[in-house]
């Protein structure tokens, strides 16, 4: 790898003053030519360290998105000429990487569709296509294994990680526009321009995520990770499931250990061994999450259907990295209020499908008033909000 001769922070350097200065409104063309954007050999790690750099300058997310996809482009074929390290057949990598494959080969299925709805949008084929996005659906869970279980190894290994903020906007951009081309065919009447607009957006960011996963991050955890790590990765992936690839499940050691039951937790109102705490949590009809005083993830329970998927990668994580950016100004809006005393509760509800959601947090607070963390309470309350008239008797 001789060509690769310039230092890393050099490369890192040229093509951050590349984007900032598509951003200033400079020549595109001047600018490849200026930092050799074309000419030079940059690897995985460059990339994402040129977005770090230009993290720290508070640029926005949507302006780092649009210069993003600029520089993907540019760069496409060295990318794909880059010596990276394959995933081994079989491994989870392997198995991320074949859960794209089918992702795309829906996509592409949806074309014929989309198509003959350009030419005439008669209902067979907008039933059809809305059935296919229906399905296609399904792919957000990917999105939510990236988000849960491989972006909290990176922002633990990597010294430059905030790339993930950047591909977590554009998991958010997905799933909206997907929905919203579901919206455009149920309408009366479709709007064929928003509809090839919005069919060109999740088409091009599809691709783009799929590019970005495979050929940037996915050599670089391999170059990165050990073995345990990506075992660990295989196992909280199956604890939230893939779409469309399958797991093999792999034999799990001491996966029949228990506590002992000496060891108890004493406290005011009684005793517990650990795992009768285990199954108290996980047996509540709510989903918790525990942030301690310094924004730091400590604990979640792990009932059998949770609204929201957790993993052990999120233990240690701060609470900041566990969200997309466009929200998180709201989470650290909620943690200020606590911290500082303001506020003790705050409520959020909204519909999630045929599911209704409501998600609390509590200022968790010592005796002494001290602010000590943040917890999380979710609930689907669809049910409970039918309750009407008295139950007094057992009716089962």
């Amino acid at each position: 790898m001789s060509e690769f001769t310039n230092t890393a922070e050099q490369r890192a350097q040229e093509l951050a003053t590349y984007m900032q200065g598509l951003l200033q409104g400079e020549n595109g063309l001047q600018l490849i030519e200026k930092h050799a954007i074309k000419t030079s050999k940059f690897i995985p790690q460059d990339i994402v360290s040129a977005f770090d750099i230009l993290m720290d300058k508070n640029i926005s997310i949507e302006e780092l998105k649009f210069v993003s996809n600029k520089l993907f482009n540019i760069l496409y074929q060295t990318i794909l000429e880059y010596p990276a390290l394959k995933p081994a057949p079989g491994s989870i990598l392997d198995i991320y990487t074949a859960d794209n494959a089918i992702a795309l080969e829906r996509l592409k299925d949806m074309r014929e569709h989309i198509k003959a709805i350009n030419k005439q949008a008669d209902r067979v084929q907008i039933q059809a296509l809305s059935k296919k996005l229906v399905s296609f659906e399904q792919f957000f869970l990917h999105y939510t294994v990236i988000e849960n279980v491989v972006f909290p190894l990176l922002e633990t290994r990597w010294k430059h990680h905030q790339c993930v903020k950047i591909m977590w906007s554009f998991h958010d951009d997905i799933r909206r526009n997907v929905r919203k081309l579901r919206e455009l065919l149920a309408a009366d009447s479709l709007d064929v321009k928003e509809f090839n607009t919005i069919c060109g957006l999740v088409f091009f960011n599809v691709n783009t995520i799929i590019l970005r996963e495979e050929k940037i991050i996915f050599p670089m955890l391999l170059e990165t990770l050990s073995e345990e790590l990506f075992a660990g990765m295989l196992e909280e992936t199956i604890g939230i499931g893939l779409p469309f690839a399958g797991i093999k499940h792999p034999e799990l050691k001491n996966k029949d250990l228990i506590f002992s039951d000496e060891d108890k937790v004493h406290l005011p109102t009684g005793a517990l061994t650990a795992e009768q705490f285990n199954l108290i949590f996980n047996h509540l009809p709510v989903d918790i999450t525990f942030v301690d005083e310094n924004d730091t993830v400590r604990f979640y329970s792990n009932p059998p259907h949770r609204i929201f998927p957790r993993t052990p990668a999120i233990v240690g994580r701060k609470v900041q990295f566990c969200h997309p950016p466009e929200s998180v100004h709201v989470v650290e809006r909620i943690v200020d209020s606590f911290r500082s005393g303001e506020k003790d509760v705050a409520s959020f509800w909204f519909h999630m499908g045929p599911k209704f959601i409501l998600i609390q947090y509590f200022a968790v607070r010592n005796a002494n008033k001290e602010y000590k963390g943040t917890l999380e309470v979710s609930q689907e309350i669809s049910e409970i909000q039918n309750i009407s008239g008295d139950r007094k008797l057992l009716d089962w």
